[in-house]
């Protein structure tokens, strides 16, 4: 596996990245997989790939020193602000079910799995809730792809596919501004149906988790 370490980059240097890293494995039809982890500064609302933004306010965003950018990745959107993010990059052919969309997320999420439960952290995979409303906020929404603990959404996750390559982007949440989420999104946010490393365990720090995430690089 190769292995990119931690770093901190605006949203559209970090989307850049991961777009260049996924083609970068298709040219030299790399494999192994790659990891990368990274944070973002300023703050930033990721929209998915085929997402509508007429619920965004730029105006608020750039009061606030927001960035907005769209991601490869499907999905809804997302504030990248209090998080540690991942990408990972792999051939369909190195995953178990890596043919089949549902399948592949739990190939890679399980990597996520084992390593959170080192710390204690016991993980399991979300199911669809449905909702009466449209939901433009990504975390409000646990599906097969997302990572729950206790039945609260802590790890959201989206892929794109090119020429049998996977790029699957997650966010893990180590806390979060709720009134800022509420002002965005213009939503509810309902603190049932999400939690954060720091609710979960305020003595785990960020760093704590970048280097629970760290070792993946060895195979």
């Amino acid at each position: 596996m190769k292995f990119i370490p931690y770093e901190v980059n605006t949203g559209s240097k970090n989307m850049q990245i991961d777009n260049k890293l996924l083609d970068f494995a298709i040219e030299k039809e790399l494999k192994e997989p790659i990891l990368r982890l990274y944070g973002w500064s300023p703050a930033c609302v990721s929209l998915g790939r085929n997402q509508k933004d007429d619920f965004i306010d730029y105006a608020l965003l750039h009061k606030k020193k927001i960035d907005a950018i769209r991601r490869l990745t499907g999905g809804r959107a997302l504030l990248h602000d209090d998080e540690i993010t991942y990408s990972y990059i792999t051939p369909t052919s190195l995953l178990p079910h890596g043919d089949n969309v549902d399948g592949s997320y739990k190939d890679i999420s399980q990597i996520l799995i084992d390593r959170f439960a080192k710390l204690g952290i016991e993980l399991e995979f979300g199911g669809i809730k449905k909702s009466s409303h449209n939901i433009d906020y990504c975390m409000l929404v646990a599906t097969g792809a997302d990572l729950c603990y206790k039945g609260k959404k802590l790890i959201g996750s989206a892929q794109f596919r090119k020429n049998g390559y996977i790029l699957q982007h997650g966010s893990i949440l180590y806390d979060y501004n709720k009134e800022l989420l509420k002002e965005i999104f213009k939503e509810d946010i309902n603190t049932d149906a999400i939690t954060t490393i720091k609710e979960i365990n305020p003595e785990i720090s960020r760093e704590d988790i970048i280097n629970l995430l760290t070792p993946l690089n060895i195979s």
